[in-house]
């Protein structure tokens, strides 16, 4: 290695250190800022440069001993109540560990951690706000959901079983954690914002937790008040919007070879139903936003009915494809649409990339059932909605509609 790379990497640690160190420096009882930081990272790149000449890794812990000891001895004289130091000692040590990682070439780990740290640093309140917002069943969803992401998922059987070999645990498990884990993005968000922030950012975090939930929510608030009329449409539309970045992102992950093929049609539908939705924003909207009653996705029971729905569409679409061949694929996916998109989008991705289905059949298959989802929605507005929301939520599903199959004629 020449002088140059330990110049850039020592460049590259001071920058972490800066990074964090700029957010510590805005608390005035913080012990250690900018320039400190700074020097922790510096001094874990420089003791893992000294671990490695000297090929003795007892150098580097060495280094974080005595750092760590310095701050803790800074503290300890410490009577200030708003900063007992804890976050910050933590911080530099965390600090000290990028620096080495720097010098062992995990740069971009390095940075990427260290902007994740300073976030977390700098978004203490909202963080502290996270607790408080989600109740305790809340949570113990939460708990339950990461056993079964983190202890009951790996010990799955990766193997197929039943008939057509459509039945893969350890495959439906994954995509229970992908769906819930999705869907509990927006659920949680939702709840830590609150839903006075806007028409634009609740059909956002609500089209991410459920947009069927939220289609069904904000038609009752509009025929209970007519006056949030062009706030539950905006709503609604935007909610249902989020399905075309949903679908891309579950197909990138699942079949990133059919995501190519569903890109239009996906692009399309999101281009025109912006366009009628951005028109429909212009007109504004004032006053407090109704609350969004929303299940917690990450529920075992929630995460169940999607595996038990997921498998009972995975088995019934292959049955149909063998029986009535193609146009058993679509008859199916519509059927399935009606009452959820992800389960039948999912087993198409999946059908996909085993062959079972073509990139094609796949790809028509979402668009039918994203059609069937959509009258399934347009049925609930006309249902439990006022006369004033039919006509606006109407023209804006047919233009999304409209733009995805004229997306998908062209694929």
């Amino acid at each position: 290695m020449n002088y140059v790379d330990h110049i850039i990497r020592f460049l590259t640690s001071l920058g972490v250190g800066l990074l964090i160190g700029l957010e510590r420096e805005r608390h005035a009882d913080a012990k250690a800022g900018l320039r400190t930081f700074a020097l922790i990272s510096l001094a874990g790149t420089l003791f893992a440069l000294l671990s490695e000449r000297a090929f003795s890794p007892w150098i580097l812990a060495a280094g974080l001993l005595i750092v760590g000891g310095m701050l803790i001895s800074a503290y300890s004289r410490h009577t200030g109540e708003t900063d007992p130091g804890t976050t910050t000692i933590m911080a530099a040590i965390v600090s000290y560990g990028l620096g080495a990682l720097v010098w062992y070439d995990e740069t971009i780990l390095a940075a990427s951690l260290a902007i994740a740290v300073t976030g977390l640093l700098y978004f203490r309140t909202e963080l502290h706000g996270v607790t408080r917002a989600l109740t305790r069943r809340d949570l113990v969803s939460l708990l339950q959901f990461s056993v079964l992401a983190f202890v009951l998922l790996p010990i799955l059987p990766d193997k197929a079983y039943g008939p057509y070999g459509a039945l893969n645990p350890y495959r439906i498990g994954l995509l229970v954690v992908l769906i819930s884990g999705t869907s509990f993005a927006g659920y949680a968000a939702l709840r830590i914002v609150g839903e006075q922030r806007g028409a634009f950012l609740i059909g956002l975090l609500g089209g991410l937790a459920s947009t069927t939930a939220t289609t069904l929510v904000y038609s009752r608030h509009a025929r209970q008040d007519i006056q949030l009329t062009p706030l539950a449409t905006s709503v609604i539309l935007i909610s249902n919007l989020v399905l075309f970045l949903r679908l891309a992102f579950l197909a990138v992950v699942i079949a990133p070879q059919t995501a190519a093929k569903l890109v239009p049609m996906l692009l399309g539908g999101f281009i025109a139903g912006a366009i009628y939705v951005a028109v429909s924003l212009r007109r504004g909207h004032s006053g407090p936003s109704p609350t969004l009653e929303l299940t917690n996705p990450t529920e075992l029971r929630a995460a169940f009915g999607f595996a038990v729905l997921y498998s009972v569409v995975s088995l019934g679409l292959h049955w149909s494809r063998e029986i009535f061949g193609t146009l058993g694929v679509y008859v199916g996916a519509f059927l399935s649409g009606l009452t959820d998109l992800d389960a039948i989008s999912v087993t198409s991705l999946r059908m996909s990339t085993s062959g079972a289905i073509t990139q094609t059949e796949a790809v028509t298959a979402i668009m039918v059932a994203y059609l069937a989802n959509t009258i399934l929605k347009l049925g609930i507005v006309i249902v439990v909605g006022p006369r004033t929301i039919m006509a606006p939520v109407f023209i804006g599903f047919c233009a999304a509609a409209l733009g995805a199959v004229a997306g998908w004629l062209v694929s």
